[in-house]
């Protein structure tokens, strides 16, 4: 059972039977007094956050959250299905458990699923994704100094701004963390 002398930002840790995710902490010890760890936890389930404070080498339980790697295979309404790389199990997830990140997600992408007493809770996408241009203004050719930018739809329908310079057919690597562009991985 992990104590709060092994808290680390992302270790996973469970309260009051749920599972969370420390988010920041901070070992505080004041003049006076024992010390203490504050610390903002995220609740794996629902993405809820909350502030706890701890007392200095106060135990916690071990959340028992099964990571699994999975490959997407397609989306039926609301519910998209992912399969075990590794045993060709299928899951489906609602929508509401892939959060933002649904935009930006392609078939047959890799992510990590999160299990909680063999619930699936959450879905980690990989930080960064390959997509290309399905539409936007024809690109400008030497026209990067200005820094101006336009809107392009991606191949999974997501929008984002990039530099006028790019076309339609550009591969680009997205932040799926942020939604946003980074650099063209290949051309048209």
């Amino acid at each position: 059972m992990p104590s709060t002398s092994d808290f680390r930002n992302g270790l996973k840790i469970e309260l009051d039977n749920e599972p969370f995710i420390i988010v920041e902490f901070q070992h505080v010890k004041p003049g006076k007094g024992g010390a203490f760890v504050r610390t903002k936890l995220k609740n794996l389930k629902t993405g809820r956050v909350l502030e706890k404070t701890f007392r200095s080498g106060e135990s916690v339980g071990d959340p028992g959250v099964e990571q699994k790697q999975m490959q997407y295979l397609y989306r039926d309404g609301d519910i998209f299905y992912f399969m075990d790389t590794q045993t060709y199990d299928q899951t489906g997830l609602g929508e509401e458990k892939l959060g933002h990140s649904v935009k930006l997600l392609r078939e047959e992408t890799i992510v990590d699923i999160l299990f909680h007493k063999g619930d699936a809770i959450s879905v980690e996408m990989p930080t960064f994704v390959e997509l290309a241009i399905k539409k936007t203004e024809p690109g400008v050719r030497g026209d990067t100094a200005t820094g101006a930018t336009k809107q392009a739809e991606l191949e999974t329908g997501a929008t984002v701004t990039v530099p006028l310079f790019l076309n339609e057919g550009d591969v680009l690597k997205i932040d799926t963390r942020t939604g946003e562009y980074i650099e063209r991985v290949r051309t048209a």
